[in-house]
């Protein structure tokens, strides 16, 4: 997933800082990166609330980067 990296490296941060976030291990983490691992629909909630996207941006669903209004 390109865009899980691109939205990683926009913040100037590394695997290891978001794969703590998700209580989880930079190797996982690098696996869902590359596309090897699917991630949870819990951690893609996660990175999304933390990246103030929606999960569809980050699955390259949509081009909209905002995150859907909240009802």
């Amino acid at each position: 997933m390109n865009r899980l990296r691109d939205l990683r490296e926009d913040k100037d941060l590394y695997q290891k800082e978001i794969a703590n976030i998700l209580n989880t291990t930079q190797q996982v983490y690098s696996e869902y990166e590359l596309g090897i691992r699917l991630m949870p629909i819990d951690k893609l909630d996660i990175l999304a609330t933390f990246y103030n996207t929606s999960i569809d941006y980050i699955l390259g669903r949509t081009n909209v980067k905002q995150p859907y209004p909240k009802k």
